[in-house]
C-alpha cells in the first residue's frame, strides 16, 4: 500500500461539480493506492502511521492536533513507466481487492480518533489544496518496520 501525504492548510474533492468531502484549517491530503498483495494489516499500518506522523507545524501530529485528513483512492501511484511512453495499470489491485482495503484504511484512522473527509472511490475527482511548506512525503507499507504495525491510540 503506498500513500503520498501532504501537509495542507484546507483542502476539498468534487466529483461532477459537488463538493463530497472539505476542510479549512491544517491537516493532510492523503492520497492510497493499493497494490495485489496488500491486507487490512498494511492498511492499519499505514493509517496508524500517517495519523502518528509529526509532520505539521512545530512538529505535532495530525493525533496530537485533531487534525483532519482528506483520503482520495488514487490506483495512479502504482503506474509502471519503465517502458516506452505509456503507464501500465497492472500493478495496481482492481476495484473488488482495493476498495475494501481503502475502506479499512479510513475506518482505523476514525478508530484512532481523526476526522476523515474522503473522496468518492473510483470517480473522476478534482482535488483543490493549499500545500502548506510545501511538505510532501510518500510511505510504503512494505518499509514500515514492526513496530509501526502496532496500533497506536
Amino acid at each position: 500500500m503506498r500513500a503520498v501525504v501532504q501537509r495542507v492548510s484546507s483542502a476539498s474533492v468534487r466529483v461532477d461539480g459537488e463538493v463530497v468531502g472539505a476542510f479549512d484549517g491544517p491537516g493532510l491530503v492523503v492520497l492510497v493506492g493499493i497494490t495485489h498483495t496488500d491486507s487490512a494489516d498494511d492498511a492499519a499500518a499505514l493509517a496508524t502511521k500517517i495519523w502518528n506522523l509529526r509532520i505539521l507545524r512545530d512538529e505535532r501530529s495530525a493525533a496530537d492536533v485533531d487534525a483532519p485528513l482528506l483520503v482520495i483512492s488514487q490506483f495512479t501511484l502504482y503506474a509502471d513507466v519503465r517502458k516506452g511512453r505509456r503507464p501500465s495499470w497492472g500493478d495496481a489491485a482492481p476495484g473488488p481487492v482495493s476498495e475494501p482495503l481503502y475502506e479499512e484504511f479510513c475506518r482505523v484512522l476514525r478508530e484512532l480518533g481523526a476526522t476523515v473527509e474522503r473522496g468518492r472511490f473510483g470517480a473522476d475527482m478534482a482535488v483543490d489544496l493549499v500545500n502548506d511548506g510545501p511538505v510532501t512525503l510518500v510511505l510504503d507499507s512494505s518499509e514500515l518496520t514492526r513496530r509501526d504495525t502496532v496500533r497506536l491510540g
